[in-house]
């Protein structure tokens, strides 16, 4: 080690230090003469000579360098990726056998390939982005990825002998500890230290061909006789167009298949249609055939869990007459096995309707109307011997806080005007305007619009492959049935939808200011679902095809609204959770209803939810009364791992209790199949002085490195003249001669 002082040493800075010094000489002795030379004038002179000093000192910028040679050996850091992303299987050497990556590098780390380098080196060996054997104990919200800057970062900060690093991996850099954190971050920390990083990418730059299922997305339950829609993602990476199959399979011999073509290197997505066979619960499997040239066979098969359950679903028909659209909509529903009807007709003029399932009167208590789980409303509205302003209430009620479902089905008589002055008003997916009409004339006031000519509904991007319109198996194909329904004469009074809502059809023609006019229109109402259809006629859609477009579209409503309704009732006891295929982190809603032994909602009693995790541990949560007068009570959980987990509603005051599951799947950055990101390798490399190697480069990286010069001393230096205590010992010396020469009366 050598030390010593350093001043610039250029003649003008000599020059103007040697000036200013003989002038504050000068002044000294000039000083002595004018002011007197006694003892403390002298001193007070003498101080301003030293700071004078000091200043031209500060001048020269003085610094000490002490410099430092390494006597250590210098450390060679080897790190290897071991992320899930590496168990994909690539093309890494000349004979295009296929090897997964982590099982190359394995190889090569068992092999000690740095051997060669331990004479000269101290070698050090780690791995990095190993997933945990056990997840279990991981904070939910911790993601499990790859972070190719953290092991780069700690290897500067732990080893002060490190002299080069040598970094495999596929370059998958998908977590950072700090926002923006890349590994550009801690290679330019050591491009400044002359560490060199040589990365050597395990891994295809491009896709190997392939024909992957990606994605199956299916509900978790459905009810026996359901048409039940899958949506399965297909990514084809063969340069070639793809004609195959998709086939599924579930328990007691349900099978569905379709026939798809995927074009060259593209993505599709798909609907497949099937009706399970019966009640079961259990995985259903979605594969696709194999074909010769695919490198990755395992990923051409999915499965999903779906429980089938036989239920019977309550529906409640409101109306004021019995026009077409009533009476086969009531007939479709009357003849699906699955669903209960009741049905309410006023008829003003001849009284209330009578007959098998009607009657006498729209529920008034609470505990009748929370039985059903979609109720209808026709052309009917609040007051003139129809619903009362408390009963709207108690629909609201009954669809925000309970999760069934509301269809409003308007007419030509124009009586849902009424709705507007009425708790309803705010559920109604559309705008209105049934006093309006000017310039149109076939506007019939106070009811909507005729039209001499038939005209249809046409589908939007958001109806052609909803699961409510859809009547075929797959997108295209709904397309032509829809243009192939009977259309309609009427339409109601529609302005525009409300924000938040979905719109399924519009008018094939009619438009006004804010676009195409909506006639089939969705919205979520608190825990429920609404739908409104503004035209009459569904029932037409009979017309040479009989029940088969009606009845769908009729069933399919029921079901959909329920869905979430459903997801786990027993005796007493109604069970909903949001998100309905949660992820391990997420915030999972809770909704739970009990019932008392009278049939009336529990509003005092506690309800508690206990769950038990895949592993046995148990967690229970009281939930809080969110709506005292619907008996509704909510809750909130967390999972922190993945897996089935078993889940136990009881409440003792009422003496209920019911049982289900729900899965929890574990969501993962780290996907197999990808191609390996070699670009931010050869940026980190070029940046620190290193090289980008291929596995069939890596003799040549060990030759480099070997290669490598001696380390140059390490130079420190202490700059003198800008050192903040410097430059306040200046500060504080002018205060004093400042001050001492007031004291002395000095000018």
């Amino acid at each position: 080690m050598t030390e010593g002082w350093h001043i610039n040493t250029s003649p003008w800075a000599l020059g103007v230090a040697g000036a200013f010094m003989l002038a504050s000489v000068w002044f000294f002795f000039r000083s002595l003469k004018r002011e007197g030379r006694d003892g403390a004038h002298v001193a007070l002179h003498l101080l301003r000579l030293l700071i004078a000093g000091a200043v031209a000192a500060t001048l020269l910028r003085p610094e000490r360098v002490v410099i430092s040679k390494h006597t250590e050996q210098p450390r060679v850091v080897v790190l290897w990726d071991g992320s899930g992303s590496m168990n994909t299987k690539d093309h890494l050497t000349g004979d295009r056998q296929t090897t997964a990556r982590a099982a190359w590098v394995k190889e090569q780390v068992d092999a000690k390939f740095w051997a060669p380098l331990e004479k000269r080196y101290a070698v050090t060996v780690e791995p990095f982005a190993t997933p945990p054997a056990d997840v279990k104990g991981l904070d939910p919200e911790t993601q499990i990825g790859t972070d190719i800057a953290d092991p780069l970062d700690r290897a500067l900060k732990q080893h002060t002998d490190l002299r080069a690093v040598i970094l495999l991996t596929d370059g998958d850099h998908n977590l950072g500890k700090e926002p923006n954190l890349s590994p550009q971050t801690p290679a330019t920390a050591l491009a400044r230290k002359e560490v060199p990083i040589f990365t050597v990418g395990v891994g295809s730059e491009t896709y190997l061909p392939d024909v992957e299922l990606i994605s199956v997305l299916a509900p978790t339950y459905a009810l026996l006789n359901e048409r039940v829609s899958a949506v399965v993602t297909l990514q084809n990476r063969l340069p070639r167009e793809v004609k195959t199959t998709i086939k599924l399979e579930g328990p007691g011999g349900t099978t569905a298949s379709k026939n798809v073509t995927l074009p060259a290197m593209a993505q599709v997505q798909e609907l497949i249609v099937f009706t399970p066979a019966g009640e079961a619960a259990g995985d259903f499997k979605v594969s696709i055939p194999v074909e010769k040239e695919e490198v990755f066979p395992a990923n051409n098969e999915r499965a999903f869990p779906l429980a089938v359950r036989k239920e019977t679903l309550k529906v409640l028909v409101v109306d004021s007459q019995p026009r077409w659209e009533f009476r086969y909509l009531r007939n479709a529903l009357m003849r699906d096995p699955g669903i209960a009807v009741n049905t309410v007709l006023y008829h003003p003029q001849i009284g209330m309707g009578e007959g098998t399932g009607y009657l006498g009167a729209f529920p008034d208590k609470k505990e009748d109307l929370q039985a059903y789980d979609v109720i209808f409303l026709g052309d009917v509205g609040v007051g003139d011997g129809m619903l009362k302003k408390e009963q709207a209430e108690m629909i609201k009620g009954l669809i925000e806080q309970q999760a069934s479902g509301l269809v409003f089905l308007p007419g030509p008589l124009g009586r849902q005007k009424s709705l507007k002055d009425s708790a309803l008003d705010a559920l109604i997916p559309v705008e209105t305007d049934f006093e309006g009409g000017t310039g149109f004339v076939n506007f019939t006031k106070g009811s909507g619009f005729t039209s001499s000519g038939e005209t249809r509904m046409e589908l939007t991007f958001r109806g052609r492959d909803h699961w409510l319109t859809m009547l075929a198996t797959d997108p295209n194909a709904n397309q032509a049935v829809w243009r192939g329904l009977p259309g309609f004469y009427w339409y109601a009074p529609v302005v525009k939808a409300r924000p938040g809502s979905d719109i399924l059809a519009v008018h094939e023609s009619q438009r006004n200011a804010h676009g195409r006019i909506p006639l089939l229109v969705t919205r979520a109402a608190g825990n429920g679902k609404v739908l409104y259809m503004g035209t009459d006629s569904a029932w037409r859609w009979r017309k040479g095809v009989e029940d088969t477009y009606h009845y769908r579209f009729w069933g399919q409503v029921v079901r959909w609204m329920s869905h979430q309704r459903h997801l786990a009732t027993d005796e007493g006891v109604r069970f909903f959770y949001s998100p309905e295929q949660p992820k391990r982190g997420d915030k999972i809603r809770l909704n739970a209803t009990v019932l008392d032994k009278l049939g009336s909602p529990v509003t005092n009693g506690k309800v508690n939810v206990t769950l038990k995790s895949p592993d046995g541990a148990s967690e229970t949560i009281e939930l809080a009364a969110e709506n005292t007068e619907w008996g509704v009570h909510t809750g909130t959980f967390v999972p922190r791992e993945g897996g089935k987990w078993e889940v136990e509603v009881a409440c003792e005051s009422a003496g209920r209790k019911m049982k289900t599951t729900f899965d929890v799947t574990v969501p993962t950055l780290e996907k197999e199949g990808l191609p390996a990101k070699l670009d931010v390798l050869r940026e980190i490399s070029a940046l620190t002085g290193g090289n980008f190697h291929t596995p069939s480069g890596l003799t040549q990286l060990i030759s480099s490195l070997a290669l490598l010069p001696e380390r140059r001393p390490e130079e420190l230096r202490w700059q003198l003249w800008c050192d903040p205590w410097w430059c306040a010992g200046l500060l504080a010396a002018f205060a004093v001669y400042w001050v001492g020469r007031k004291i002395g009366g000095l000018i």
